[in-house]
């Protein structure tokens, strides 16, 4: 089973964060490479089950379930449904943590899948920096002050 694990502190406060990244359908609002997103079967975009489905900005279009969500936690978990990047078992996590003595936000994205395993490295190295990192450093430059 192949890990990919991406961490960034966040320049706000954990609550200002989570208020951009807990709606599972914004992410065309704080990613770089996502191109428009919709929920399916017009269900909320925070009901646990729930299915987005969103075209990248390079055509690609990815289908992922809602497993998890926590307010209390501020963390979400998903896994993708269907995708260009043949994994099989993806789920990730996504979840914030509150930098009290700076008032900032420690922010992790981790997933877990199956690949080929000549194909492992190279699925951890594309998500790990071209989704997960990205995605952060995007919510990074959205709070700079």
């Amino acid at each position: 089973m192949a890990k990919v694990y991406t961490s960034a502190v966040i320049p706000a406060p954990a609550t200002a964060v989570w208020s951009i990244v807990r709606d599972f359908n914004a992410l065309p609002n704080w990613t770089p490479f996502v191109a428009d997103s919709r929920i399916e079967q017009n269900k909320s975009p925070d009901q646990i089950g729930c299915v987005r489905n969103f075209h990248l900005k390079d055509g690609g279009r990815i289908r992922e379930r809602l497993l998890a969500l926590s307010d209390y936690e501020m963390s979400f978990e998903y896994s993708i449904l269907e995708s260009p990047m043949s994994v099989d078992n993806y789920v990730a996590t996504f979840r914030l943590i509150p930098v009290t003595d700076l008032d900032h936000t420690f922010a992790e994205w981790t997933a877990e899948f199956d690949a080929a395993p000549e194909r492992e490295d190279g699925l951890v190295q594309s998500i790990g920096q071209s989704v997960f990192a990205a995605g952060l450093a995007a919510l990074k430059a959205r709070f700079a002050r």
